[in-house]
């Protein structure tokens, strides 16, 4: 079995195996004519099951073709036009072509004698993500992580470390109504009770009501709480709404609460050549994450905490003996870190910018948030369709409306429907939401292949299977 590790002996194996593998997949993308074969759970589990983990295959062209079987056929393709649902981008092909590096040379990223010129390149992006978002060259630091839920805990602990709190129930974490479900869930892990996060408003643009926030800042100081944390969200997950930055850090500043942006969908607007503007503020916040798994297009996964002051750092910091003792006189990495052993995934940042440069990635981002205005204006004007709120950045939110007037709670069931027929078709994939409790479909748009025809032909292919389910539920109640 010997033969199977990678090392100078076995270099030309791992040439033909890595070169079959890629066209592999190159021939499936190639193929490929819409998102999503629409196969079942039920359909497609007896095939995995079938699969004997105890009898290997011996062979990579075996064990390849098995693999079409059970998951490169029936994938769901990010790259395809069609696919128009959740916060998934096409990847660009010089951090994919990072990560057949990255994977081969197998670098842990949590201390130098694992990494070497990994770490460098690792806090030279950091530097680099710092200075795109204004803060000072010499005190802002960060680390790369899994993704924007373990960018929002870390800021969070870092945060509650901050505040002081002799108890736990004395501090408070304020976030929008729109902001991301990990700000719960992250207080949660922290040891925070329920009631520490305090939910704020939204306007009609679904950002948060600054005057709001001042109202419970203002109650919590007068209750004598904690405000542990403001969490802004620049790119809401549900309607990429921004919130108003520098109110919210001029409220941080007057009730002395940490000010953490959420920009892990917003954060393309760092490289934007056109919409840069519409994070200004966010150089005041203690803390930002950013994933550029999202709006970078870069393969999952890839995401950063920033933090203004990178002292604020040491509260994640723990020295091991064997692995970061407190004498070590070189970066490490994991000082940083919530992780330990962690990918190498800052070279896929890396070599994009290296091969297509930061104005580049953000002509992409460009692309969708123009798509996204136009989407809008298609929207507007169509008597089918009741959409939510006009984007700012590349997420449309609307709901099927049918010309005869019949219950909300039907159109709901019909919106539902609608989606689930669209995605067992394969056709195109497309989102979910609520809005005033009520069901609304969703495109997120971060494919600079899709076209305004894309769009009003999925509009289409939705009002159809609306149609079809009204027009059942009137036959059945008939």
């Amino acid at each position: 079995m010997r033969s199977h590790l990678l090392n100078d002996t076995t270099a030309e194996l791992y040439r033909r195996s890595a070169t079959e593998a890629v066209e592999r997949v190159a021939a499936q993308l190639a193929a490929t004519k819409s998102p999503f074969t629409g196969i079942s759970p039920d359909a497609l589990s007896p095939a995995v099951d079938a699969v004997d983990l105890d009898r290997p295959l011996g062979d990579t062209s075996a064990a390849l073709d098995e693999l079409q079987e059970v998951y490169l056929r029936d994938a769901v393709y990010f790259h395809h036009p069609r696919y128009l649902a959740h916060l998934n981008c096409p990847v660009v092909i010089p951090a994919v072509t990072a990560e057949a590096v990255l994977s081969a040379v197998n670098s842990s990223l949590d201390t130098w004698d694992q990494s070497a010129g990994g770490t460098l390149i690792e806090r030279r992006l950091i530097d680099w993500t710092a200075g795109r978002i204004g803060y000072g060259p010499t005190t802002a630091d960060g680390v790369f992580t899994s993704g924007g839920s373990q960018s929002n805990l870390q800021a969070l602990l870092l945060a509650r470390e901050e505040a002081k709190a002799e108890h736990p129930a004395d501090l408070r974490v304020f976030t929008s109504e729109a902001s991301h479900f990990s700000v719960q869930k992250s207080a949660k892990l922290l040891g925070l009770p329920p009631e520490s996060v305090v939910s704020i408003p939204v306007d009609h643009t679904k950002r948060m009501q600054t005057v709001a926030l001042a109202r419970a800042l203002e109650h919590c100081a007068a209750e004598g709480a904690v405000p542990m944390a403001v969490v802004a969200t620049a790119g809401t997950t549900d309607f990429g709404s921004i919130d108003p930055l520098p109110e919210i850090a001029t409220l941080c500043a007057q009730y002395g609460a940490w000010m953490h942006v959420d920009a892990a969908y917003g954060c393309g607007l760092l490289v934007s050549p056109t919409r840069r503007h519409l994070l200004d503020g966010i150089e005041r916040a203690d803390s930002v994450t950013v994933d550029y798994h999202k709006s970078f297009f870069q393969p999952v996964s890839s995401s950063a905490l920033l933090v203004r002051d990178g002292v604020t750092l040491r509260h994640a910091t723990y020295y091991a003996d064997y692995l970061n003792p407190r004498s070590a006189p070189v970066p490490n990495q994991v000082d940083k870190s919530l992780q330990t052993t962690r990918r190498f995934d800052a070279l896929k940042l890396w070599m994009t910018l290296r091969v297509m440069g930061a104005e580049g990635i953000g002509g992409l981002f460009d692309e969708v948030v123009d798509l996204a205005a136009q989407g809008f204006e298609l929207l507007a004007a169509d008597p089918r369709f009741d959409v939510a709120v006009e984007p700012q950045l590349s997420t449309l939110v609307f709901r099927f409306i049918p010309a005869d007037v019949t219950s909300p709670a039907l159109i709901d069931r019909a919106n539902l429907y609608a989606r689930k027929a669209l995605f067992a078709s394969g056709e195109a994939v497309v989102a979910g939401t609520k809005v005033g409790g009520r069901h609304y479909l969703k495109f997120t748009l971060l494919n600079p292949q899709t076209t305004v025809a894309d769009i009003e032909a999925v509009l289409d292919l939705l009002a159809g299977h609306a149609r079809q389910y009204l027009g059942d539920s009137l036959v059945h109640a008939s």
